[in-house]
């Protein structure tokens, strides 16, 4: 779960939404203070049980550079809704949400961050829109392994053993009983674990589990995103513990993609060191629109 440090909007970065073909999505827009607009568009798209103010901290900066930036909710992800149907949370069908955002949105670059990761790569793999590049922040090439995956099992296995109208009770019973305590623990400030309750509350109880089945899951599809040549960055934490870093260097060479490793970051590079995140994504985006 990614914990934003800041709930404050910085300057030029809004709450709207974005209308599309497949349904409404929450958003955060971002453009210039200063300066005109003068770079293509970039989407960010969350992971598992995050959402747009997971990038908050790197908003500003990256609009700065020239560019519009749009955060969005999937769908069932705290502010945009989603139906009980385990089926509309199909990798798939989201990168089709994202594939129709990119459209509403004419982004020009695409970023998933973790679980978001895979989705914007069925994005590219079955979306008929063309993007100007991917990046993959600290998203891996096939299913979550080790510890993380572990964790993300137990949660999986007590919403998958409930009955769909009562697994909003056990959702919260898992951030009462084990999410919640966590926080506080390592020091989060009460008005982001108040934040954290309400998005993870928020979230659909049917889309978190078939999320969460999806990401344990998931297939390696890195030749099939190879054949499509869209330049591609791979960014991580230099101690990223979800996917290993060198498996995410070994799916960046596969790609034949850039890659960048965040130092001082984990998991969650924008929230954790925005600065040198939000410098990596520029440079890239900036190469790949070939300036």
């Amino acid at each position: 779960m990614s914990t934003p440090r800041t709930l404050d909007l910085p300057a030029g970065v809004r709450r709207c939404t974005v209308e599309s073909p497949r349904g409404t999505f929450a958003a955060l827009e971002g453009l210039p203070v200063t300066g005109a607009r003068t770079r293509g568009t970039a989407l960010l798209v969350p992971g598992y049980t995050g959402s747009k103010e997971d990038f908050i901290s790197v908003l500003g900066l990256l609009a700065a550079a020239g560019r519009r930036v749009v955060a969005v909710d999937m769908r069932g992800q705290y502010q945009t809704p989603g139906p009980d149907a385990p089926g509309a949370y199909e990798p798939g069908e989201l990168g089709q949400d994202v594939a129709a955002l990119a459209r509403a949105t004419a982004a020009v670059h695409l970023l998933g961050h973790s679980f978001g990761g895979l989705v914007a790569r069925e994005a590219v793999l079955h979306g008929s829109y063309t993007l100007g590049s991917l990046t993959l922040m600290c998203s891996g090439p096939a299913s979550l392994p080790g510890p993380r995956a572990e964790e993300l099992r137990l949660m999986f296995d007590v919403l998958d053993a409930t009955a769909p109208e009562v697994r909003g009770e056990r959702v919260a019973e898992i951030w009462h009983g084990a999410l919640e305590p966590q926080a506080v623990a390592d020091g989060v400030p009460a008005p982001i674990v108040e934040f954290m309750r309400q998005r993870m509350l928020a979230n659909n109880p049917t889309g978190l589990t078939a999320m969460a089945a999806h990401l344990l899951a998931a297939p390696d599809k890195t030749s099939d995103l190879a054949s499509r040549s869209v330049p591609t960055l791979v960014l991580y934490g230099e101690d990223d513990n979800a996917w290993p870093p060198a498996r995410q260097a070994d799916m960046a060479l596969r790609l034949n993609a850039r890659r960048a490793s965040i130092a001082g970051a984990a998991h969650s590079p924008a929230v954790e060191a925005p600065t040198a995140t939000a410098q990596a994504l520029t440079l890239f985006w900036n190469a790949a629109e070939g300036a």
